[in-house]
């Protein structure tokens, strides 16, 4: 009788062209390998992982899932947000489905229930090249790291002008986007205070939208969590006469019932929150009706496991998701899986700026977009791999721990 297969060895891998982003392997003694990925303070992240991941998970049977989850998770039961142990277990979680569907060889949508569409519709997230993830410490709200040399510099774009930016995107098929012209003003007052002059600055943008494109182009607001709520409330009031799609994490997702203060005033979907993790912060959220789209990043909030499992307490709210990515290609290979698999799912953020451009210089394969839709990717599992050219890169460092 065969022995039934154990996790043989973890692996993490980090670049300094990707300074906020850490990618995690595990290996399975029948030859197969599950990937993952996480960012933000990654140099917690990959001692947690090579600590407390590895003293438990090496040795073990790679199917039990649940049960994984549950004991590298009993340390985050309580946190509300994203934080190093939320985020070691995410991409650990992400790589365990990913190993689990390779060895069925199934694609990872199928092994989570089945398709629950053909396609997903998406939305072009208006970072640029360098934004975010590829941006080091010491970065601001509202900061630009522009560089024209690239394309799709699309952060610059709706800064300077979003109409002809709403056109660009219309003609790549693209029905919605998101702006977040506000960030900047929050950082002198520290998103107490909104000036009248600032708010008529930021809310330019979506005029100039509705200009050029009309109701065509839905326009997202992302708020980033930077405002008290009578500020939050006032930048809702000035961007409402332009029927925006929604208005995304308005207020810190650390006082729950003022986020639902602020959703009961405005007609516009309330959307919220990537920034928190584990199904019992979203529970609260859900039971106070605090937002009407859930917003979660699989990454972040705990992994596929968890977003599958809060997907489904979304549904039983009556209330859809709409899966993040603004982090990286692996993030969103499984974001566009669960999005075509959750029935409540709405629509998947995308960031073209990244998928042209250093996306493809890490991973082989990424989700086809065409028209403003997202199909299932193809292939087993996730559907995607480490690129040998990013893997044997002189400055890609692996850590890797072994049974």
């Amino acid at each position: 009788m065969t022995s039934a297969p154990v996790i043989t060895r973890i692996e993490t891998f980090r670049n300094p062209e990707y300074p906020m982003i850490i990618w995690v392997q595990i290996h399975s003694s029948d030859g197969f390998v599950g990937l993952g990925e996480s960012s933000f303070s990654p140099d917690a992240i990959e001692a947690y992982i090579h600590s407390d991941v590895t003293n438990y998970l090496l040795g073990k049977d790679p199917d039990q899932l649940d049960l994984h989850w549950d004991t590298l998770a009993r340390r985050m039961k309580v946190n509300r947000g994203r934080s190093v142990d939320a985020s070691a277990v995410s991409a650990v979680d992400m790589a365990l489905w990913d190993l689990y569907a390779k060895r069925n060889k199934q694609p990872l949508y199928q092994v989570l229930g089945g398709l629950a569409r053909e396609k997903i519709r998406v939305y072009n997230t208006c970072a640029g090249y360098s934004y975010g993830v590829k941006t080091p410490h010491g970065w601001k709200a509202g900061e630009i790291d522009y560089r024209p040399e690239q394309p799709y510099e699309d952060y610059h774009a709706f800064m300077t002008d979003a109409g002809a930016l709403a056109e660009d995107l219309m003609s790549e098929g693209f029905t919605a986007m998101k702006i977040w012209p506000f960030d900047k003003y929050s950082n002198d007052s520290n998103g107490q205070f909104i000036h009248a002059t600032d708010l008529e600055e930021g809310t330019d943008p979506f005029y100039k939208i509705r200009d050029a494109v009309g109701n065509k182009m839905d326009v997202m607001v992302e708020m980033h969590s930077l405002w008290n709520l009578s500020s939050a409330k006032r930048i809702a009031k000035s961007v409402e006469p332009t029927s925006p799609f929604w208005f995304e994490d308005p207020v810190p997702m650390d006082n729950i019932d003022t986020l639902a203060e602020f959703r009961k005033s405005t007609d516009i979907a309330t959307t919220a929150s990537e920034t928190v993790a584990t199904r019992w912060a979203f529970r609260e959220m859900f039971e106070k009706q605090a937002m009407t789209i859930c917003m979660l990043d699989i990454s972040w909030v705990g992994g596929i496991s968890e977003a599958k499992r809060i997907a489904a307490m979304a549904h039983a709210f009556h209330m859809p998701i709409a899966p993040h990515d603004c982090v990286g290609p692996v993030t969103l290979m499984f974001s566009v899986h669960l999005s075509l698999n959750a029935p409540n799912a709405l629509i998947q953020e995308t960031v073209r700026a990244y998928n042209n451009t250093w996306y493809k210089e890490i991973v082989d394969q990424l989700p086809r977009i065409e028209n403003g839709y997202a199909f299932p990717p193809e292939g087993d599992g996730a559907g995607t791999n480490l690129l040998e050219s990013f893997l044997k890169h002189p400055d890609t460092v692996v850590q890797g721990s072994d049974l």
